[in-house]
């Protein structure tokens, strides 16, 4: 399959793009950059020039391809509201390119736009939090999915021993205040799995391109923020401390709101359908093993 990659030079991106060609699939990859471009071109995938505000581009990358996988998102969380809506009308512009054919559409999201009930983890099949506007993304799917074979992947902090999902504007703040904070008694959790499995749940979704459907790339159901916490005081050799609700925001900033959300998700589903087995380092692993020298946003 000739398979069109958005965010493909990304942290997830690229090893999804690893994926793809070494089961013998082709990839198109969307880069804006000669840095991406050539990390594509390394590894034997072709390019194209482009971002998720080019319109134009995207609809060539579609038409260009039997599927589509898009992970490109703006992570400048201090206009994420934006960033939503930006996705939201690129999801709509490739769908419309792929309207009428059985070729399949990938759409990321994440599990913190699925309602947890009474602390339970979150499920493929439960409702939607409404606060949260990354819900804009599904909410574009659900109006391609009447004449376009779109599937959703949602994730969870994805993570190596470099990055991890949002934990590391969590690791900024604590460096930045030179205290690694939790909130109130820091039981909320955040789910998370390893990069390189979240990879092969791409391709594995990609190839069943069953209609409708939503996986979570979750590993582990929860970890507490206490022990987030814990973790990066470790690494950055700096005292852990909790924190009232009130003071999360002077803390955390934007994040605050994430921070001190219990957002636990289940994959059960995800694996029954996708005979998916995530293998590798859990987050703290991956936390205790980083280089706090040189950190990732």
């Amino acid at each position: 399959m000739r398979v069109f990659v958005t965010g493909s030079a990304g942290f997830i991106g690229s090893r999804v793009v690893a994926e793809l060609l070494g089961a013998g699939h082709t990839v198109l990859g969307l880069t804006r950059s000669e840095s991406g471009a050539e990390a594509l071109r390394k590894p034997g995938a072709e390019v194209l020039y482009g971002n998720v505000e080019d319109l134009d581009s995207l609809r060539k990358g579609a038409a260009d391809s039997d599927g589509i996988i898009h992970l490109a998102f703006n992570h400048d969380f201090t206009q994420f509201q934006k960033n939503c809506d930006d996705d939201r009308a690129a999801i709509l512009a490739m769908g419309e390119v792929l309207a009428g054919s059985s070729r399949p559409f990938l759409v990321t999201s994440g599990t913190a736009i699925a309602a947890n009930i009474v602390g339970k983890p979150s499920t493929e099949d439960g409702p939607t939090a409404p606060w949260n506007p990354r819900a804009a993304s599904e909410a574009a799917v659900q109006e391609l999915t009447a004449r376009v074979n779109t599937s959703v992947v949602r994730l969870s902090q994805i993570h190596d021993n470099y990055k991890q999902g949002l934990v590391p504007y969590v690791t900024a703040a604590a460096r930045d205040k030179q205290l690694s904070a939790y909130i109130g008694e820091g039981l909320n959790r955040w789910p998370a799995a390893p990069v390189k499995s979240v990879a092969q749940l791409y391709r594995l979704a990609l190839e069943k391109a069953e209609p409708g459907a939503i996986y979570h790339a979750v590993d582990e159901e929860g970890v507490s923020m206490k022990a987030i916490a814990e973790a990066i005081g470790r690494g950055l050799k700096v005292p852990v401390v909790s924190i009232k609700p009130e003071e999360a925001e002077a803390h955390f900033g934007w994040l605050a709101r994430f921070a001190m959300h219990d957002m636990p998700s289940s994959s059960a589903i995800t694996r029954q359908k996708l005979g998916w087995k995530p293998t590798g380092p859990s987050l703290i692993e991956d936390l205790d093993n980083m280089d706090y020298n040189n950190l990732a946003i």
